[in-house]
């Protein structure tokens, strides 16, 4: 299970939220944002990648020269048994995700429990969910990591290429996504547009979209061509108003078609 729950849901109407004037509000709706981000990519890695489980550790807020100083919680999860990495704090430096927010470069090891090369503050957690091989890759924006992914596996096995490069095209994926959430929290308000009626289809598209999925996932599980996904994205997001795929997704959070 992981901290945030998110997927395709049903909804008759949607509504545009605007840009909030409040700061606060801001930040909350750039929050929604992350947690939906960041839940799939969990998710996404046990679905699409091999692991037995995913998770995502969250940098906390820091009084030094970077957020990272401060260390990470685990806030999301998949595939986990127990409970005791949920949640979990890691301070910068410890385990493998710790060294990965450190050193701000991905890092793995066939076997965590007898590694020598990091440090061992959280064995007792991870062996309660029967881990070994781990794989840790930052989200690096410049000099922003928003957080770590761990991809682990019940098993002593080396990680190989393709698995290496499928959880890092996954963070990608997911930093740009955080990053252009970034800078939507920061842009000026803007005054909302009225909205016009999605059509059914638009509906079904727009609600994949919004959770992460690319184009050519969409079109191969709807049976569409890809230039017809994105013929009914821009439309939906000419009539929502929004600029981008971050905006789609919490439109789509803020009006329900989104689980929160």
């Amino acid at each position: 299970m992981t901290r945030a729950k998110t997927g395709p849901g049903a909804a008759d109407t949607l509504t545009t939220p605007a840009h909030p004037d409040d700061p606060g509000l801001a930040a909350r709706a750039a929050e929604l944002v992350r947690d939906a981000v960041l839940g799939d990519l969990a998710r996404r890695v046990v679905a699409e990648c091999g692991a037995d489980v995913g998770l995502v550790g969250v940098p906390q807020p820091s009084s030094g020269p970077r957020e990272s100083d401060a260390g990470m919680v685990l806030r999301h999860w998949a595939g986990t048994r127990a409970d005791l990495l949920h949640d979990r704090a890691v301070p910068t430096g410890t385990g493998l995700g710790g060294r990965a927010l450190a050193e701000r470069a991905p890092s793995w090891v066939p076997d965590y429990r007898a590694a020598t090369t990091i440090s061992h503050d959280h064995d007792a957690a991870v062996s309660a969910e029967d881990l070994y091989a781990m794989l840790t890759v930052p989200l690096l924006h410049g000099d922003t990591v928003y957080g770590v992914v761990y991809a682990s596996l019940r098993a002593v096995v080396p990680f190989g290429d393709v698995r290496i490069a499928a959880v890092g095209e996954l963070a990608a994926i997911a930093t740009r996504a955080l990053a252009g959430a970034a800078a939507w929290r920061s842009a000026p308000p803007r005054r909302a547009a009225p909205v016009r009626p999605l059509t059914p289809r638009e509906h079904e598209v727009l609600r994949w979209a919004a959770t992460g999925r690319t184009n050519p996932e969409i079109a191969a599980r709807l049976g569409l061509t890809c230039n017809t996904v994105t013929g009914y994205l821009k439309s939906a997001m000419h009539k929502l108003g929004v600029r981008n795929r971050t905006e789609l997704a919490l439109a789509a959070r803020e009006s329900g078609l989104v689980g929160r």
